[in-house]
């Protein structure tokens, strides 16, 4: 379980720098934050981090490797490495949210007819 909370922590940090490149100081320490929801221990807040992991990967990191490869197409550099680069943090992300999906779930109903 502990390899799970370790990959949601680095994804959220990871969206936390991309902001702080930026100068961008409160979306950072939200994002960095952002984990510490897991100590609620509630179904709710896994479904909270997830979906910001997944809103991080449609509304930061994709639109972002599209401008950065346009960037560097445009002046003619090579842009193939960072499109694998992008598209690593991008699956990195997603694999993080999807990691999530067992913790504090609901569990069955034990007992039952014998």
């Amino acid at each position: 379980m502990i390899w799970r909370i370790v990959l949601v922590v680095l994804a959220y940090l990871l969206l936390a720098a991309h902001f702080m490149r930026f100068g961008a100081l409160l979306p950072t320490a939200l994002l960095a934050l952002a984990p510490l929801l897991l100590l609620a221990r509630r179904r709710w807040s896994v479904i909270v981090l997830q979906a910001g992991l997944v809103a991080g990967v449609l509304a930061v990191w994709l639109p972002s490797t599209v401008d950065f490869i346009a960037l560097r197409q445009a002046s003619g550099a090579p842009w193939l490495r960072l499109a694998a680069i992008m598209s690593s943090v991008m699956l990195f992300s997603l694999l993080a949210a999807w990691s999530l999906r067992p913790l504090f779930a609901r569990k069955p109903p034990q007992g039952g007819t014998l």
